[in-house]
């Protein structure tokens, strides 16, 4: 029908329109879900003045069959009085009002035939309408997951080799590295400290041996000078 055809012209065009632009998928579908109501309501306009064109249609043809109707009672009325003349008036009147209702009766049932498939066409449309109504909430939510998913990807891609994250793992290798090296300092001082220790120990030993040697050089002087001295004997 040429009002659907209007409604989904218009609706496709601004949806069109607003996908272009969108920048908010939460207040694209809210719009759209208003477009569709607007449209429907002057849809529906259009259906309730088809409505009163099939009314009118079947008030003129039940006025025309009343007429018809009334001029053939006259007729009749006109042959009791035996006013032939009169009847055949009569009968022609009837004729023209006859006439007028096939031509009405023609109209109202293409008009009735089209404002029932308006009606049909009209309930799947509002249909729709509910059931878009009822999925926006689920396509808001799978649109802020995507666009959550969009920026975690795009987050990623854009640190690339020198993101933050390598710059984490560069400065765990450096703690790393001062560790060992820490370890290394201390071990060596404990080496160094142990090579000390050694040392001293041979000093200690060589200053015991150093006091025997001097005790001995003692004991010999006194030796040398108890031969020296008067009265002393050879061996």
């Amino acid at each position: 029908m040429g009002l659907f055809d209007r409604f989904r012209r218009v609706l496709r065009s601004n949806i069109n329109d607003m996908i272009t632009k969108a920048e908010n998928p939460e207040k694209m579908l809210n719009q759209l879900i208003v477009e569709m109501n607007e449209q429907l309501i002057e849809s529906k306009k259009s259906v309730a003045s088809a409505i009163a064109d099939e009314k009118r249609l079947q008030r003129q043809l039940i006025e025309q069959r009343r007429n018809s109707e009334l001029w053939e009672q006259r007729a009749m009325d006109a042959v009791r009085a035996g006013k032939d003349d009169l009847a055949k008036q009569a009968l022609v009147r009837k004729q023209e009002h006859a006439e007028y209702v096939s031509s009405y009766q023609e109209q109202y049932d293409a008009q009735h035939t089209s404002v029932e498939q308006l009606k049909d066409s009209l309930r799947q449309l509002q249909q729709k309408i509910e059931e878009a109504s009822r999925k926006k909430n689920l396509l808001i939510a799978r649109a802020k997951r995507a666009e959550a998913q969009q920026r975690i990807q795009a987050t990623m891609t854009a640190t690339g080799n020198t993101s933050a994250f390598d710059a984490f793992d560069r400065m765990a290798t450096k703690v790393e590295e001062a560790e060992a090296h820490a370890e290394a300092t201390d071990e060596l001082a404990q080496i160094d400290a142990g090579d000390a220790k050694l040392e001293k120990q041979f000093q200690e030993l060589e200053s015991g041996s150093a006091d025997h040697l001097l005790e001995d050089l003692k004991s010999k002087m006194r030796q040398i000078e108890d031969k020296s001295a008067p009265g002393a004997t050879s061996p």
